[in-house]
């Protein structure tokens, strides 16, 4: 059982009990919708790849499902939020090629560590710092491998290398779980004690200052309603 499998039924057994529902809410995301992608990706990683072209294919747990998720997300995601995210996705990806360019993917003897998973914790600290929201770091996580798997291959079709290429499969199923999961727990911890710290020095969390928007926009409501009568 590779390390990916691992951590997705580990994080199964997290949100199925409840202890992830603080983090999942903010992520936009119900209990029951998280385990539905996380069954997704488990079950999708045994499926067979679906062709995208010569050489070409995507595997549906460590490439299809985690770009949907990240879509979904997206679309969740603030009107602040969009174009951070859209650079982040950018920054990590181009460090996560650069870093695969440096780092050999095939181990050798004075490697202490898969490179993949390397490449993966490089990435998760990237989506993290360049992302900072946890919606923004976990897309932004999760599709830095995959892009930079896709660019990849287009390197290697543009210099006339026929090489095949499965999207998210193999040793970048791992990968995509462990970056984007890298990401998300970064943002989770730091936004954790940024929100505990905040009141210390006068500033509204985040949660404060949604609670604040909401009791104006009721506010304002109720003055209509009587202007009304």
């Amino acid at each position: 059982m590779n390390t990916g499998i691992i951590i997705l039924l580990a994080i199964a057994v997290i949100v199925y009990a409840g202890f992830a529902h603080r983090a999942l809410d903010r992520l936009r995301l119900t209990d029951r919708g998280a385990l539905v992608f996380l069954v997704a990706m488990l079950l999708g990683g045994f499926l067979p790849e679906i062709p995208l072209g010569a050489n070409i294919s995507i595997n549906i747990g460590g490439g299809l499902i985690p770009i949907i998720l990240a879509i979904y997300l997206f679309s969740k995601a603030e009107s602040w939020e969009t174009g951070r995210t859209l650079i982040a996705v950018v920054i990590t990806t181009a460090v996560v090629y650069a870093t695969l360019k440096i780092i050999p993917l095939e181990p050798t003897y004075n490697i202490f560590l898969d490179p993949l998973y390397l490449i993966a914790i490089v990435a998760g600290l990237v989506a993290y710092l360049a992302g900072r929201s946890r919606r923004g770091a976990f897309i932004a996580g999760i599709m830095a491998i995959i892009l930079s798997d896709l660019l990849a291959y287009m390197e290697n079709t543009l210099i006339g290398v026929r090489a095949t290429a499965v999207i998210g499969g193999a040793g970048f199923f791992d990968a995509v779980v462990i970056s984007g999961f890298i990401a998300l727990g970064l943002a989770e911890l730091f936004g954790e004690t940024a929100e505990k710290f905040a009141p210390f020095f006068g500033a509204k969390t985040r949660s404060e200052a949604e609670e604040h928007k909401e009791e104006e926009g009721e506010g304002e409501g109720e003055g209509e309603g009587r202007g009304d009568e």
